[in-house]
């Protein structure tokens, strides 16, 4: 098991902005996303998802707790 390399991801929301917009952005932009703090998140193994979850905040700390099993169908349903 040591072996297997995982990547997890904790994807909050999507934004669709167009190239040139990406380009022109500097350190410190921030880029509007589709969701809040208080929506659902969706955790990703690999970029395939396994869970969903609700982000924790505490203080400076920013967490995830799993709240299920993630429905591949409504993951692929909602991109665009």
């Amino acid at each position: 098991m040591d072996a297997v390399e995982i990547e997890i991801t904790v994807l909050l929301g999507r934004s669709k902005i167009p190239m040139q917009q990406l380009l022109r952005m500097g350190r410190g932009a921030v880029i509007p996303l589709d969701a809040s703090e208080y929506d659902e998140v969706w955790i990703l193994a690999n970029n395939h998802p396994i869970a969903r979850g609700e982000l924790v905040i505490d203080g400076e700390r920013v967490s995830v707790s799993v709240t299920g099993a993630a429905q591949v169908e409504d993951y692929y349903a909602t991109e665009q």
